[in-house]
């Protein structure tokens, strides 16, 4: 699962154009345990990982990306460039938003081709909704009403899955 943390620690270092010091000033980590990242040779523990994409000012899962994957998120971005304008003026929807949530934003297309600036408010309205659902779901799963939770999703979902009335 870590095999793509040097490679993607050295992608986001070159982005920012930081030094090992400027990481290591920012996440907390001594320069010694960063170096040992990049060369391969320290497995860094979860909370070592945490504190350096905080610092990085990325989510954690942006160092387990496959780089593979990268070049399809460059090209959502390319294909769906009217994102770039919602999010400027409509800043007050993008609250809370991580990585991936712009790469599911900017993977989805419009008929006929790339999202409308009013396709691609009415999305992230849609996706905004649908996260305040699985906050609150996650929430319920967790609480005394988890088994009724889960029997009248299993029901739900098997009425979908099978076409049922």
């Amino acid at each position: 699962m870590t095999q793509h943390v040097p490679e993607n620690l050295r992608r986001l270092i070159a982005q920012l154009g930081w030094t090992i010091e400027q990481v290591a000033e920012k996440s907390g980590l001594d320069q010694r345990t960063i170096r040992g990242i990049l060369e391969g040779t320290n497995r860094p523990q979860a909370r070592t990982l945490h504190r350096l994409a905080r610092g990085l000012g990325v989510p954690s899962n942006e160092l387990f990306l496959d780089p593979a994957r990268l070049l399809y998120r460059h090209f959502d971005r390319q294909t769906n460039p009217v994102i770039a304008e919602v999010v400027e003026d409509h800043p007050e929807l993008f609250a809370g938003w991580t990585e991936a949530d712009f790469d599911e934003l900017h993977s989805r297309v419009g008929t006929g081709g790339p999202l409308t600036a009013e396709g691609a408010a009415t999305t992230v309205i849609a996706m905004n909704r649908n996260r305040g659902l699985h906050e609150k779901l996650a929430l319920l799963l967790e609480s005394s009403q988890a088994e009724l939770i889960r029997s009248i999703l299993e029901v739900m979902y098997e009425k979908i899955v099978t076409g049922a009335p």
